[in-house]
């Protein structure tokens, strides 16, 4: 299934380990693993699995204790600014608390300014600039002119989470982590956001990789997916692979929590969502 693809992420004995002696934790347990470009790939496992751990390594906002990490087969350096400024122009992140991303002194045309210059775009007309941002509000269903003048944080957590994807769309990195993106609004907007994530992935290309512990929600999205315990991944495979015949204790366990979760949902509905 992958050898016509391209490695666009990978890792090597990555560990993370915090404290020292007798009180040191082992967040990340010396995991291996290879993401290719252009699949939708979940990581799935409780809390304190090491999940969010390993997202934070892969985005530099930690260092690791041991490993290394590849991005497009070179290791990646971010040993200063400008390396991790570059490094960020290609994956990016949507947290779980979307209020949390946000400067609550800037307003919301800054938030996207702050993109398009990211992406090397300072010096186009300001009409381009408008166009941009407005391009981008259009596609997660907001609209720009309502918002030049309001905060992030008079918006409710559905629109914030749209803006997070709104500055994606202006990005356009490579990657994507989505550390749960979804737990923290409505049932309603959930499909919403998920249908959204997966419509970007198709406009812009990149490689969305989710950090969640909906197993469901791994299955209705993903490609691949790698299951985490205890800072390993215990079992990894294609979606149907791990969910439908899962191999190990934990990972039925994990699917135990949602026992209807095949009877609910409309197959061809998953696979469309999964680009098949």
């Amino acid at each position: 299934m992958t050898e016509d693809k391209k490695v666009c992420l990978s890792g090597t004995g990555l560990t993370k380990i915090f404290g020292l002696g007798q009180q040191k934790t082992v967040a990340v347990d010396h995991v291996d693993f290879s993401f290719y470009e252009g699949e939708v790939i979940s990581i799935v496992g409780e809390s304190g699995s090491g999940k969010t751990t390993l997202a934070k390594m892969l985005l530099g906002l930690i260092n690791p204790t041991e490993g290394e990490i590849y991005f497009q087969g070179n290791l990646r350096d971010i040993s200063s600014a400008k390396k991790r400024k570059e490094y960020w122009k290609n994956i990016q992140a949507i947290f779980q608390d979307p209020f949390s991303s946000y400067n609550i002194f800037n307003k919301i045309d800054t938030v996207l300014l702050d993109c398009i210059r990211m992406r090397g775009g300072g010096r186009l007309p300001h009409e381009k600039k408008i166009e941009m941002m407005t391009e981008a509000c259009s596609f997660v269903n907001l609209k720009f002119e309502e918002l030049t003048n309001k905060y992030p944080f008079e918006l409710s957590g559905g629109q914030q989470q749209r803006l997070m994807i709104a500055r994606i769309f202006l990005l356009k990195p490579k990657i994507l982590l989505a550390d749960e993106p979804t737990s923290m609004i409505d049932a309603c907007s959930r499909a919403t956001i998920l249908d959204m994530l997966m419509q970007l992935r198709n406009e812009v290309g990149m490689t969305p990789i989710f950090i969640t512990h909906d197993i469901g929600l791994a299955y209705y999205v993903s490609d691949t997916v790698y299951i985490m315990e205890h800072g390993k991944f215990v079992e990894r495979g294609s979606a149907d692979e791990v969910i439908l015949d899962p191999k190990e204790p934990y990972t039925k366990r994990l699917i135990s929590d949602v026992p209807k979760i095949y009877e609910e949902w409309d197959l061809s509905t998953v696979y469309e969502h999964r680009g098949s």
